[in-house]
C-alpha cells in the first residue's frame, strides 16, 4: 500500500536527519560539541547528576540500532506488518525529536531542550506501550525493534533528569535550602522508581534496565572520581542501579516460572 511506503520513507528520512543532527552535535559538521554547548551546562562536571563522559558512548549503540531498525522495516515481511504500522511514525518522531534536542542545545536554548526531551520521553513511552503489547515476529525483530527501543527509553529516562538538573542549575535554582546532594538522591530515587515500574510493565526487559543502569553507573564514576565529588550522590546512584537490575531479574525470573499467567 502507498501509506506503507510513505511510512517506510518517513522513517528513513527521519533517521538521516537524526544522524545529521548528531554529526552537528559532535562538532563534525561545524557544530559545538554537546558538552561545550550552552555554556557547558551539560558537561560531565556541571552538575551532580551529570554522568561521566564515557556514558554517552551508548548513543553509538542506540544509533546503530535505529539504523538497523530503519533497514529492517523495509523488509518485505515488515512492509504491511501491523506492528510496524503502529511503531513506524512514532519511531520517526523520536528520531526527529532527538535531532531537535541537539539543535536546541547548539542554539543555547537549555530551557527549550528540556521541553524537547520531555516530549521525546513521552513518545518513547508510547513506543514502550506498543512494543510491549505486541509480540516480536522473530528473534531479529525482538533484538532490532524491542532491544533498540528499550535501550533508547532507558537512556532517555536518565538523560531527562540530567537535562532538567542542568537547566535548573544554569538558571540559578537555589534548591529551597535543600542541599544539592539531597536533591540528587531524591531524583535518583525517582529514576529507580521509574526503572522498577518499567520492569514490571515490560516483563523484565533487560535492554531498558541495562541502559538505565549504564547511566547510573557512570554517575557513580563521575561523582567518585571526577568533579564535583559527592559520596552521597554516588551511593544513591549505585543503590538505584542495583534496585533496577535486581527488580528486572526478579520480574523476568517470575515470568519464566509462571508463563501460563503471563507473569
Amino acid at each position: 500500500m502507498t501509506s506503507d511506503r510513505v511510512r517506510q520513507t518517513g522513517v528513513t528520512v527521519a533517521f538521516v536527519l537524526c544522524i545529521i543532527g548528531t554529526a552537528i552535535g559532535s562538532g563534525a559538521l561545524g557544530g559545538i560539541p554537546i558538552d561545550e554547548a550552552a555554556g557547558g551546562a551539560l558537561s560531565s562536571d556541571a552538575t551532580l547528576l551529570a554522568p561521566a563522559g564515557a556514558a554517552f558512548s551508548i548513543w553509538s549503540v542506540i544509533y546503530a540500532g535505529l539504523g538497523a531498525y530503519t533497514v529492517y522495516q523495509w523488509f518485505p515481511s515488515q512492509r504491511t506488518a501491523r506492528r510496524q504500522r503502529r511503531l513506524g511514525w512514532w519511531v520517526a518522531a523520536s528520531m526527529l525529536l532527538n535531532a531537535a534536542w541537539i539543535l536546541s542545545i547548539q542554539a543555547g536554548l537549555l530551557g527549550g531542550s528540556v521541553l524537547v526531551i520531555l516530549v521525546l520521553l513521552a513518545v518513547l513511552a508510547v513506543l514502550f506501550a506498543i512494543f510491549t503489547a505486541t509480540k516480536p515476529t522473530s528473534t531479529i525483530d525482538g533484538i532490532v525493534t524491542d532491544g533498540t527501543l528499550g535501550l533508547y527509553l532507558g537512556w532517555v529516562c536518565v538523560a531527562v533528569c540530567a537535562n532538567i538538573t542542568a537547566a535548573l542549575v544554569a538558571g540559578g535554582f537555589g534548591g529551597f535550602g535543600i542541599p544539592p546532594a539531597a536533591w540528587a538522591a531524591i531524583v535518583l530515587a525517582v529514576v529507580a522508581g521509574i526503572g522498577v515500574l518499567l520492569a514490571f510493565r515490560g516483563s523484565g526487559r533487560f535492554a531498558i534496565a541495562a541502559a538505565i543502569c549504564w547511566g547510573l553507573a557512570w554517575i557513580v564514576v563521575g561523582r567518585t572520581f571526577g568533579a564535583p565529588e559527592s559520596t552521597t550522590t554516588a551511593v544513591a546512584a549505585g543503590l538505584a542501579a542495583v534496585t533496577v537490575i535486581l527488580t528486572t531479574v526478579a520480574v523476568r525470573a517470575r515470568r519464566r516460572s509462571h508463563p501460563a499467567t503471563g507473569s
